[in-house]
């Protein structure tokens, strides 16, 4: 069972994991032993995450979310296989805890007199500078 939040579990069965051969550093080793992880967990249909956080995680712009609502967390960080397990399942971990926090609403403001004659002046002092480069074509 991975802990999450103390109040967010999820059971070992809701999590897939396949090993495949890494890439990297290892020298022959990394020919026969297959020591990268991908796991797979079905966000949009496990009983562990609560509605709130399940609809935030699916909402993410998230490359490793597939279309069917899986999170898949490859971990070849690490030579052996077992290291690699543990990493993945804390990146997973860390993944659901980010969708735990609600974002605050952004209250929109206008900005202030000052900051606004502050860009207009900077506007005409930099169009006075390029003003001053192009050639003056009268005085010819």
């Amino acid at each position: 069972m991975l802990e999450v939040t103390p109040q967010i579990h999820i059971h070992d069965d809701e999590l897939s994991e396949s090993f495949v051969r890494s890439s990297g550093p290892g020298g022959q080793n990394v020919n026969k032993v297959a020591s990268a992880v991908e796991l797979r967990f079905d966000v949009a249909n496990s009983p562990s995450l609560p509605d709130a956080v399940r609809t935030r995680l699916l909402a993410r712009r998230d490359r490793r979310i597939t279309a069917d609502g899986v999170l898949v967390i490859s971990a070849n960080r690490f030579r052996d296989q077992g290291r690699n397990r543990e990493d993945a399942r804390e990146r997973l971990a860390e993944v659901v805890r980010a969708a735990t926090v609600v974002a605050k609403k952004r209250i929109a403001t206008k900005p202030t007199k000052g900051s606004q004659e502050r860009r207009l002046q900077e506007k005409k002092s930099r169009s006075a500078h390029k003003a001053g480069r192009s050639k003056s074509w009268k005085d010819e």
